[in-house]
């Protein structure tokens, strides 16, 4: 795969000042429509695990996702009158790494989770945002400022603060199997986001909301083939039962290709660090859910650490600016 060019403007939109500005500024509400919407997909999504089981509700973020991306990518041509940007073996490339990671990651979050409460296994897989970080500065060359780091750290240790009680902390540095496992389900969700940002980046032709969607479509793709290949062989009945609960199915299809469609474009205008650690907002996002669901306050040290990260997410948009 070759390397991408930079994703940090957009082609398109005017003088390089103007375009530098706008694109500044635009990831922001992008990501928070991300993260929102990834809230209320999951939310649906669990009803229908309980519904189809687990598998069938995972296929149906892809195989009803797809349509409503491929709808996506031809409004954007028709409204903007662009091309469709190439899309060459090095796209092709970075995407597929994409796909391999995010699938990979996904059965590394459910040993953890498996094996640990939850709370305590999203402490592992939410060290995401350093990790990408680190990976963005070594795979595509990606800089962040010194308060975007911090920003990054305070981040991370306010999902460490959110996740486990005061004396669980103990147990997360001892057990070393999960730990292996919970970071590296993080750092293949990192690579992931890498692997589509760089995929992103090396297409030609079009603005930055066409690459993504373009790029967005393609995974899709290959991930509506790898696993209704898989679902094929292994396990009809889950594909089927989605096809049962249609109605709801749609929409958690619609909402994750809309939540994947803003990360995609969030990943088209700033380093994927900074698009995974301002979506975090998703945690007292998805508290605020459950207690409109359930009732339950959270606790006192799930406060604490949001509170913590929005206070490191209030010093990346500070960083931004």
């Amino acid at each position: 795969m070759t390397a991408p060019r930079s994703t940090s403007r957009s082609p398109g939109w005017g003088s390089e000042a103007a375009e530098l500005s706008f694109s500044l500024f635009l990831w922001v509400p992008f990501t928070i429509a991300a993260a929102s919407a990834q809230v209320v997909r999951n939310g649906a999504q669990a009803g229908l695990t309980r519904t189809i089981g687990t598998l069938g509700a995972t296929q149906v973020r892809f195989v009803f996702g797809l349509p409503f991306a491929l709808l996506f990518v031809a409004a954007a041509l028709a409204l903007t009158d662009q091309p469709l940007p190439e899309v060459s073996s090095a796209a092709l490339g970075w995407a597929g790494a994409g796909e391999v990671c995010q699938i990979l990651g996904t059965a590394a979050m459910l040993v953890v989770m498996n094996q640990r409460a939850f709370g305590v296994a999203y402490a592992y897989i939410k060290t995401e945002p350093a990790i990408v970080a680190v990976m963005g500065v070594i795979l595509l060359g990606d800089l962040l400022g010194p308060l975007a780091w911090a920003a990054v750290g305070v981040v991370t240790a306010g999902v460490l603060i959110a996740s486990a009680r005061p004396g669980e902390y103990a147990k997360l540095l001892s057990e070393g199997r999960m730990i292996a496992w919970g970071v590296g389900a993080g750092a293949l969700f990192g690579l992931s986001a890498i692997a589509f940002r760089g995929a992103i980046g090396v297409l030609e032709g079009g603005d930055f909301l066409i690459r993504a969607l373009t790029v967005l479509a393609i995974s899709l793709t290959i991930q509506t083939a790898l696993l209704g290949l898989w679902l094929g062989l292994r396990d009809r009945a889950a594909f089927v039962g989605s096809l049962k609960v249609w109605r709801t199915s749609l929409g958690v299809g619609f909402l994750g290709a809309f939540a994947s469609a803003c990360w995609f474009t969030a990943f088209a205008l700033t380093p994927a660090a900074n698009v995974r650690t301002l979506g975090l907002i998703e945690m007292p996002l998805a508290a605020l859910l459950a207690r409109g669901l359930t009732g339950k306050a959270p606790s006192r040290h799930e406060m604490a650490g949001m509170a913590v990260v929005m206070a490191g997410v209030a010093l990346l948009l500070y960083a931004s600016a």
